[in-house]
């Protein structure tokens, strides 16, 4: 099983990290599923060249930027489209000021894919789109783990 991190990267003060690096070892180890972390895959698909650059060509080279912008955009849908079993994401105010998280649920959702969603601010503040998106819905990372074992019960004496 492979499972992709869903959730904000662009805005969030660690860039995305924190919650994705606390739960890959559950996922990994636990349930012994195979995990990609947008977060941690900084370069994907990317010159050297529009790593270093891409950012600052927002406001100074838009076209450029767009173009590389897409490539990150038809990477990370590939995975999802392609690659993955299932989508965990988590929702939070930073998720919920750009747009990428969005279109992953949404494409996660069309393609019949599980999205497994975690809260990070109250179900009120929740677009309905993103709700409407997500095949169940989870006030903490704690209840998201306890769903998973019932979902994806390891066999026992598999991996370590």
């Amino acid at each position: 099983m492979l499972v992709y991190l869903c959730g904000s990267i662009e805005y969030s003060p660690d860039g995305g990290r924190g919650w994705r690096s606390a739960l890959t070892p559950f996922l990994e180890q636990e349930l012994g599923h195979e995990v990609y972390d947008p977060a941690r895959d900084e370069k994907k698909n990317l010159s050297d060249v529009e790593l270093a650059g891409f950012r600052k060509w927002k406001t100074c080279d838009l076209p450029r930027f767009q173009q590389t912008l897409r490539k990150i955009i038809d990477y990370d849908l590939d995975w999802i489209e392609q690659r993955a079993n299932y989508l965990v994401a988590y929702w939070d105010p930073y998720a919920q000021r750009g747009a990428g998280t969005q279109g992953e649920l949404t494409l996660a959702y069309r393609r019949g894919m599980p999205v497994f969603l975690v809260l990070g601010m109250p179900l009120g503040e929740v677009s309905g789109w993103v709700l409407g998106c997500a095949a169940e819905v989870f006030p903490d990372f704690e209840a998201l783990r306890d769903r998973l074992r019932v979902c994806y019960p390891r066999a026992r004496g598999a991996g370590a």
